[in-house]
């Protein structure tokens, strides 16, 4: 039958090869058209204006039993109506209670190990056996006052502690301890502040620092500032 058909031999393999091609290309660019169908039709179902009916799914069983709109177009929100998030509010968790409570027994902190004992199971800062960050960090060394600080901590004399001294006498640390004045103090440099009522007259203060309001009511009263040496408590102009 082929041979009547097709006398010619290589006149059939020709004719087979251009069918096959012609079945390829169709089965290419059929799911092509397809699909640009498809992508047509959902252009234009988007573009209509029908209303939205996307809703949010309730997670709380009391807010599900009270029929409440969640849709886009529900409404506005104002003061009256809003409310907390569905699943927002959760009832802490009840342990040591029974299996059924979900935390029964060991309360989750299982049968053994550090962690499951009663009490804190380890000091605060502790990181298992690893250096403790409190002590991996560089630290200065020396009190306060010493090299690297930048924070002074004085002994602090008030101005209305120096009212009870005698006109141009000269005032210490020292001499208001003597005189009752002031308590011991567990700092050994101090200074003269104010903010107080100040009615002595006359007076050499010695102390470690002045602020600047106690500075200009004790010259303003016809007194001196006698700034102290931190080291060596001596004036520090007769260095």
């Amino acid at each position: 039958v082929r041979s009547a058909i097709f006398p010619d031999k290589g006149q059939y393999q020709t004719e087979k090869m251009a069918l096959r091609t012609v079945l390829c290309v169709l089965a290419l660019v059929a799911p092509a058209i397809a699909f640009t169908s498809s992508t047509n039709r959902l252009t234009v179902v988007s573009r209509t204006n029908a209303p939205s009916t996307m809703t949010m799914k309730l997670y709380d069983w009391k807010r599900r039993e009270a029929n409440e709109d969640y849709s886009v177009e529900s409404g506005i929100f104002t003061l009256d109506n809003l409310q907390g998030a569905p699943g927002a509010y959760k009832r802490k968790t009840r342990k040591g209670r029974g299996i059924a409570a979900g935390q029964g027994a060991t309360c989750g902190f299982g049968m053994r190990g550090q962690k499951s004992r009663a009490g804190r199971p380890t000091r605060p800062g502790s990181e298992g056996g690893q250096t403790a960050l409190y002590r991996r960090l560089p630290k200065y060394v020396g009190k306060p006052m010493g090299p690297g600080h930048t924070h002074t901590q004085y002994n602090l004399i008030k101005l209305e502690e120096l009212n009870g001294c005698d006109e141009g006498a000269t005032v210490s640390f020292d001499s208001l301890f003597e005189a009752g004045s002031i308590t011991k103090s567990k700092q050994k440099i101090h200074k003269v502040v104010g903010g107080t009522e100040f009615s002595a007259k006359k007076l050499t203060v010695q102390a470690h620092a002045f602020t600047a309001s106690a500075r200009e009511a004790i010259e303003g009263a016809g007194g001196a500032c006698v700034t102290l040496s931190k080291t060596t408590n001596l004036p520090v102009a007769a260095e």
